[in-house]
């Protein structure tokens, strides 16, 4: 059964707020993002390292420094405890699956480290599609 955007955001943001290694790295971890899921669109706003806001049903005009766009499957795939070869990361599945990062990729490289310690949060919290 798929959990509902909403109570996947309130997990992802408990998750991420209470991960030791986004505490201890993060405190400059400021930007917005989307997640395209396909059937959810969630855009994650973070401030100084914490989750300010998960906007779970975002307007086309909503801002966000940059997006990452996937099939539902792809990210299923991506939450898995222990993703297939090419699903492990962002930049595999970009070169050989469906994954399209789009934007300004510069505050995506400023905010490489946390986002991927945060992204990897998916294992434990799933995805809502």
């Amino acid at each position: 059964m798929v959990m509902s955007v909403r109570d996947w955001a309130t997990r992802f943001s408990e998750a991420s707020d209470r991960d030791q290694t986004i505490g201890a790295m993060a405190k400059y971890f400021t930007c917005t993002y989307l997640w395209d899921m396909g059937t959810a669109k969630v855009i994650v706003e973070m401030i100084d390292g914490k989750v300010y806001r998960i906007n779970v049903d975002p307007a086309p005009m909503d801002a966000y420094d940059f997006a990452l766009r996937a099939s539902p499957q792809t990210w299923r795939e991506f939450a898995r405890p222990i993703p297939a070869p090419m699903f492990h990361g962002i930049w595999s599945a970009s070169f050989r699956r469906d994954l399209k990062i789009e934007g300004n990729t510069l505050a995506l490289m400023q905010n490489l480290r946390n986002f991927t310690v945060q992204f990897e949060l998916l294992r434990k919290v799933g995805v809502p599609v």
